[in-house]
This record gives C-alpha cells, structure tokens and sequence, in this order.
C-alpha cells in the first residue's frame, strides 16, 4: 500500500491535531490553538504550520485557518485572565506546579516582565515562546482592563499566527522545518528576556536596599 506524501509528512505531528483538523478544518486548528494557550507544552510551532500546510493542499481555506486560530489564541488567552481573576496568584500558582511541563519558574519570569511592561508585555508576550501563554495570567491578577487585553491580545496573536500559518503554507510539504528556526528564535528570546528580568529584579533590589538605608 502506497502511502501519501502528505500523510508521510503528517505523520510526526500529534494524532489528535491532524483529527481535528481532518474533521473540523480551520474551526479544528482554532481548538488546537486555544488548547495550545492553556498548556503551554502543546507544540504551536507545529499546529501553525500544519494548519499552513493544510490550506496549501486545500483542507482548509486560507484566510479561515488565520482567522480561527487568531480566535482559539484570543479563546485559550481569555481563560487563562479568568484563571488569573478568579484565583488569585497564589492558587493559580500552586495548580501550575502540578502541570507536567510547567515550571513555576516560567510563571515567575512572566509575572516579572509583565510587572515591568505592563499593556506592551501583554502584547509583546504573544510573540514569544512560553510567556506566549503565561501571559495571559498576571494581566488576569491584575485586572488590566479586559477590552485592552482583549485588543492588545487579538494583535500580538493574529500577527504570531499569520507568520507562522504563511511560512507552513510557502513551505508546503517541507512545512516541518519551521520548527527549526522556532527553537533557534526560542532559546534567544528567552536568554534575552531571561537577562532583562534579572536587570528588573536587581534594579527592585537595589532601590529596596537604598531605601532601607535611608530609613
């Protein structure tokens, strides 16, 4: 039996992406997004470009598989602020720690950044791996207005989305080597927003501790 190019491609993402798709179409790729959103561990890298890839061969339409993801980003974005809201950042912390994959560090990092950059992290965030997702929680504990998050929120994801749904659909059958570039463009975001959380917490540190000597 003669298997399809694009089922031999297919072959590496999950299962369960591929039947969403398969039986949904762009609707399919929106429920990966938002679930994506709420366990950050789930690989968008390959979810955006499959759904690319999908529309280049015509499952789905094009303009559909953007404008559903952008909504299952804004979606699972959305629960999170509510989990954020409703819980606090104590119990929501406290739930993270027992996701497998998560660390509370990333949170820790998030929360950091978030209180350094306020609205531009909300929007910003959407635009890099882990604090992609994450973000969504401290905008929640804080209350920022829901009508700016939401905006700030549909921008940052429409824009993360369409990059990587364009690059799957120009790539085509070679749609899995964007996952490449992902993990190069990951590990630089994160050492960079790793060194500017460390600069934000020393800085807090140091004005605490001029502080504490002028008293």
């Amino acid at each position: 039996m003669i298997v399809s190019s694009a089922a031999q491609i297919e072959s590496s993402a999950p299962g369960w992406i591929n039947s969403l798709m398969d039986t949904l179409g762009a609707p399919g790729a929106g429920i990966a997004i938002a679930l994506e959103n709420l366990f950050p561990p789930l690989p968008s890298e390959v979810i955006l470009p499959l759904a690319g890839f999908a529309s280049s061969t015509g499952r789905m339409d094009l303009l559909a598989a953007l404008v559903w993801t952008t909504i299952g980003s804004v979606v699972g974005a959305l629960a999170l602020y509510g989990v954020g809201a409703l819980l606090g950042r104590d119990r929501t912390v406290a739930i993270a720690a027992r996701i497998p994959l998560l660390k509370v560090s990333d949170i820790e990092r998030t929360e950091a950044w978030f209180a350094k950059h306020g609205p531009k992290a909300v929007f910003f965030g959407r635009m890099i791996p882990i604090f992609r997702s994450l973000i969504s929680v401290p905008a929640g504990v804080e209350r920022m207005p829901l009508p700016l998050f939401l905006a700030l929120t549909t921008l940052g994801s429409a824009i993360w989305n369409t990059v990587f749904v364009l690059a799957g659909y120009a790539l085509g059958e070679n749609w899995e080597s964007v996952s490449g570039y992902v993990s190069t463009y990951s590990k630089a975001v994160l050492v960079a927003a790793l060194l500017a959380v460390l600069g934000f917490v020393a800085v807090r540190l140091r004005k605490a501790g001029t502080g504490a000597r002028r008293r």
